[in-house]
């Protein structure tokens, strides 16, 4: 499973994305704020007195320029955000003036009535004293002027407009910069954020898809160190297991059609034998003699213990690969196995002239494990060797220590087994007498070996096959020694 980032989690990244947002959100909104208010109070860049003087300038040269443009209209477009409140008075008909302003709702009182004043040739702060009786001026004023002639009055306050007036003029430019930059912000998160994990979660929408219809082949994208990331890993760990399954039933089932097949073919073997002689005898029209007729009652009783031999191997194998029979467990000595594999064989070891050594290396420890069925095992691998070695041979048992375990070997001198065969000979009715060439000893049901695997792996162990240098075969049994074996099963 990949390893997890916590700066990678998807959760992080969405946090981390929202707290960037908004702090870029906030940041550019504080710095409109900033720029906005200085423009309209601060003092630094621009007073009252400097305002006055740009937009009478300003429309000076505008009404050079176009006598008849629109000065109202141009003052809203030109001076209607960032700027405060101010108030131009014109000269018109005979009532001498108009008031226009930038900010007309926001106008202070009579800021108009006293450009109108100024127009007309009067000091509209005359008179006013402040409380400390210094001269007060309420507003600055800068005179629009045209061929020399003053036409018009700039009148703007001295003091800033109220804080209610400013936010309400910065209030539509920053909720459209604030929505511009939520979309760009959620642009760049489903961008950054949401289109790689939308990649990687359709990877595995379709590999679940897949795996659905039977592929059990497909992965998902386990790239990302996040959540996403943790989900394909646990996906692609079913799949495998789903897949490992897939595989081990597909054998059982190959497993299963070849067993069926083998056992139909080595049943009816000796069904068709017993079937040919029992009808022959069974014929009225065939007179045979005494002679003849006990030959072929040998022969049909022969293939009836043979066919009972391979149905006791079946059942036999089948309770030992399926755990349905017990096991007792105990310390058993090497020495016994021997004796009795020498005592079981002694007839067909001397009608054959073939030599049996045992030999157990000093130091080795007792087996844990069955008894009756370590003998079983050991007898036919040695029933299998004295089968195939030649007249004057030699088979070998030898025990020894190898670390926890007991190492038994079962090597004869006969011709060996051919490379190609020794991945098949612990294999189901292998004939092994079929791979060996040179002798003429009629084979047995083909399960001997299977069971004696069988038995080694219910006692924890392992079995192995191979040819020695000097010709022959040898069985490598690796068994639990008691000492380590007190647990097992």
């Amino acid at each position: 499973m990949p390893e997890r980032i916590w700066y990678r989690s998807l959760y992080w990244r969405i946090a981390l994305g929202y707290v960037a947002l908004l702090a870029v959100l906030l940041a550019t909104q504080m710095g409109l704020v900033l720029q906005l208010s200085n423009r309209m109070w601060g003092r630094a860049v621009r007073t009252p007195a400097q305002l006055a003087v740009m937009v009478a300038q300003d429309l000076s040269t505008q009404l050079r320029d176009s006598p008849e443009f629109d000065v109202d209209a141009y003052l809203r477009q030109h001076y209607g955000t960032g700027y405060q409140p101010f108030a131009v008075v014109l000269a018109g008909d005979r009532r001498m003036s108009r008031i226009l302003s930038n900010h007309f709702s926001a106008l202070p009182p009579n800021l108009g009535r006293d450009a109108r004043r100024r127009l007309g040739g009067f000091d509209p702060e005359a008179g006013r004293v402040g409380p400390n009786g210094e001269h007060f001026h309420f507003a600055e004023y800068a005179d629009i002027v045209l061929n020399g002639q003053r036409i018009g009055v700039v009148a703007v306050p001295r003091e800033p407009p109220p804080l209610t007036i400013g936010l309400r003029e910065m209030a539509p430019t920053l909720a459209w910069v604030g929505i511009g930059l939520l979309g760009l912000g959620a642009a760049v998160g489903a961008l950054l954020i949401f289109r790689p994990v939308r990649q990687r979660l359709r990877s595995l929408e379709d590999a679940a898809r897949a795996l659905g219809e039977g592929r059990t082949d497909v992965r998902a994208n386990e790239t990302g160190g996040d959540e996403v990331s943790a989900l394909s890993a646990t996906f692609n760990r079913m799949a495998d297991d789903l897949q490992g399954r897939a595989a081990a039933l597909e054998e059982a089932n190959r497993v299963r059609r070849q067993l069926l097949a083998d056992v139909s073919h080595e049943l009816m073997t000796p069904l068709s034998a017993i079937r040919g002689y029992v009808e022959t005898l069974s014929m009225p029209e065939v007179i045979l003699d005494d002679e003849t007729r006990g030959r072929y009652l040998d022969v049909a009783r022969e293939e009836t213990y043979k066919l009972e031999r391979i149905i006791g191997d079946l059942l036999d194998l089948a309770r030992l690969e399926g755990g349905g029979d017990t096991l007792e467990f105990d310390a058993v000595l090497v020495d016994d196995l021997f004796r009795r594999v020498a005592d079981r064989h002694r007839p067909a070891l001397a009608g054959r002239g073939v030599m049996l050594n045992t030999t157990a290396a000093a130091g080795t420890p007792l087996i844990w494990g069955d008894a009756d069925r370590l003998e079983q095992a050991l007898q036919n691998v040695a029933a299998n060797a004295i089968r195939h070695t030649p007249e004057g041979g030699t088979v070998t048992l030898r025990a020894e220590p190898a670390d926890d375990f007991v190492r038994l070997t079962v090597s004869d001198t006969g011709p060996g087994i051919p490379a190609d065969h020794l991945p098949h000979i612990f294999d189901r009715f292998y004939k092994a007498d079929a791979s060996r060439a040179g002798t003429s000893i009629r084979s047995g049901s083909g399960l001997g070996l299977s069971i004696v695997r069988a038995i080694v792996h219910r006692h924890g162990g392992e079995i192995s096959a191979a040819n020695q240098p000097g010709g022959g075969a040898v069985f490598t049994l690796l068994l639990p020694a008691a000492r380590a074996g007190s647990n097992a099963r």
